[in-house]
């Protein structure tokens, strides 16, 4: 998924192109999310494949988890991080958000 598909692009009187600002969706808890402990070699993209097999879907983890930097593709060693379990509507309500 490329979040960036729909998001508007603007230039400035210079001609420098820049994306509007992205809205990310509160994401709920879920009884069926998944609890991790953040070990050596983790990164968020690689969580994203092994539980969603999409890697691009990495900026969901850190967004459920306000403890890691959004913009971060690594968590903090040992801090446990939620891994949520409903992940298309989360996709759906990102789309919604920024239409």
């Amino acid at each position: 998924m490329n979040r960036y598909s729909n998001i508007p692009i603007f230039k400035t009187p210079t001609g420098r192109r820049y994306y509007a600002n992205v809205k990310y969706p509160d994401i709920p808890f879920s009884d069926n999310d998944i609890y991790v402990v953040a070990q050596e070699g983790d990164r968020f993209d690689l969580l994203a494949y092994k539980y969603y097999n999409d890697a691009t879907l990495w900026w969901v983890i850190p967004s459920a988890n306000p403890r890691f930097k959004p913009n971060s593709l690594y968590p903090t060693l040992g801090h446990q991080i939620r891994i949520p379990a409903n992940v298309s509507d989360i996709i759906s309500n990102f789309e919604s958000l920024n239409q």
